[in-house]
């Protein structure tokens, strides 16, 4: 079967993330040759909606996101159907089989923009209708569940009708450019990977900042929190990437074997680690980019007096040979001073300094992926003031290991667009496996339990900044800051 003879099925095909994201990414692949030129793309939702209306709002959701409704788009949409039916009914589910091509060779890809808890009963009303053939494989979104005992549930209905690697869990942080240079960055020069362990590296810091609030969506976020919601899948998945062992190849088993060694291996947290090493913060109002914004518990649709967490702050051990007694600070939260995640490698400082006071403290070399809102990879160096003064001053300077803005396509390929074509290609390699899932909940519930036991509620930090005191005096403790 070739690789591209692949179609797509959409269930939420008419929801925020279909029209914001899915169908712009399908686009740049169709518009790139990675799409067959048969392909069918069915957008399944439950409205009822005229074919025509539903391409005009597509076309004004990509138009609005930077697009450019030209020849190209005319060409996708042509191929591009929507079917208004419900996606729990197989009987339903009978008309996107007859707009499917009849050869049950070819691939299928079903893309479940839905929330979790519809998931099984899709998959039995797609097994009805008989779209489920070893060629389907299923894309699915978090929240993967609240804990590790619902993910487990919900896990196990979909490995009832699909095979694990037929199931495709889907994080958009792995498909982000510099993420995936990363592994090449460590693994490809010969100067950065022997320096790549305790020996070397001082702290390890991923930030995830948010300066948004829930919008509009405090009802789903009061329900999961910032751990939950953030920490357990893109913090976690970033720190695997930062603190994986070389694999043997690069494989999707082998790369993902490697990361679950290093969720294996996060230090569980007892209560006292908890109270030291953990920071939950909640913002209150305050003023983001010059303008004025209301507190958690204020949002439309706020119950009075959550204690739902907007910010986590954490310090995580690997008890392992490489990372043993380096500290991988994790910080995340939302309306926060700006937007930006990134993670930086902090070296140790040079053992004795030549230059006295002139290097002074903070000067350590760091390593900086930043992921949003632009992609780029940056080496901090100290450097020689060039001039002719006697005292020999230093400065910091950056050399830049980013990618070049455009590619030879144009725009640099969004994470979306990598994502949705290893589906079609059935590379698992960025897709993460079910017991790296269940790890990082083992981990994640244990501090949870751990908040309860202490009674540990977060601090109030004002909008527009970067959170509550406590994240600060969480690494200061240890002589070192937050990169900002």
């Amino acid at each position: 079967m070739d690789e591209n003879s692949t179609d797509l099925l959409i269930v939420g095909g008419e929801g925020d993330l279909a029209l914001r994201k899915l169908y712009p990414a399908l686009h740049a692949l169709w518009r790139g040759g990675c799409l067959a030129e048969d392909v069918r793309i069915i957008a399944l939702a439950r409205k009822e909606l005229p074919a025509e209306e539903f391409i005009i709002r597509a076309t004004e959701w990509f138009v609005s996101g930077g697009g450019q409704a030209d020849e190209s788009w005319s060409s996708f949409t042509e191929r591009l159907l929507y079917i208004a039916a419900d996606a729990t009914s197989g009987e339903a589910l009978a008309d996107v089989r007859a707009a499917l091509p009849a050869d049950v060779e070819r691939g299928l890809v079903v893309y479940l923009a839905t929330p979790p808890h519809i998931f099984a009963p899709v998959c039995i009303a797609l097994q009805a209708a008989g779209l489920v053939r070893p060629s389907t494989r299923i894309v699915v979104e978090k929240p993967l569940g609240h804990n590790r005992e619902s993910f487990r549930n919900i896990n196990q209905e979909l490995c009832r009708i699909f095979t694990e690697e037929q199931v495709f869990r889907i994080d958009h942080y792995l498909g982000k450019e510099t993420v995936q240079n990363l592994l090449a960055l460590r693994f490809a020069n010969a100067f950065l990977e022997p320096l790549w362990n305790n020996k070397y590296i001082d702290n390890v810091q991923i930030t995830v900042a948010e300066s948004i609030g829930v919008s509009g969506r405090w009802e789903f976020y009061d329900e999961a929190g910032a751990m939950r919601d953030m920490v357990q899948n893109h913090l976690l998945q970033l720190l695997c990437l930062a603190a994986m062992e070389p694999p043997a190849h690069l494989s999707a088993t082998d790369v993902r074997n490697e990361k679950l060694k290093v969720l294996s291996c996060l230090r569980p947290m007892d209560d006292h680690m908890v109270r030291e090493n953990t920071v939950i913060g909640q913002y209150s109002e305050g003023a983001v980019d010059g303008e004025p914004v209301v507190g958690y518990n204020d949002e439309e649709g706020a119950a009075p007096k959550s204690r739902t967490e907007t910010f986590v702050a954490l310090k995580a051990e690997i008890d392992n040979w490489r990372w043993a007694g380096v500290p991988f600070y994790l910080r995340t939260g939302k309306r926060l001073q700006r937007r930006c995640s990134e993670i930086v490698i902090e070296f140790r400082e040079v053992p004795h300094s030549i230059f006295g006071a002139q290097l002074g403290s903070g000067a350590a070399n760091r390593l900086v992926i930043r992921l949003q809102p632009d992609e780029i990879i940056r080496l901090e160096l100290m450097n020689k003031v060039a001039g002719l003064d006697v005292a020999n001053p230093l400065q910091q300077v950056s050399l830049d290991l980013s990618f070049p803005e455009q590619n030879s396509e144009g725009a640099a390929p969004d994470a979306y667009q990598r994502l949705l074509l290893d589906v079609i290609r059935n590379n698992p390699t960025l897709f993460v496996r079910a017991d790296e899932v269940e790890q990082a909940w083992l981990w994640v519930d244990q501090i949870h339990e751990a908040w309860e036991r202490v009674g540990k509620t977060p601090e109030t930090y004002t909008s527009g900044t970067w959170g509550p005191s406590g994240s600060v005096a969480l690494v200061a403790r240890a002589g070192r800051r937050w990169h900002e």
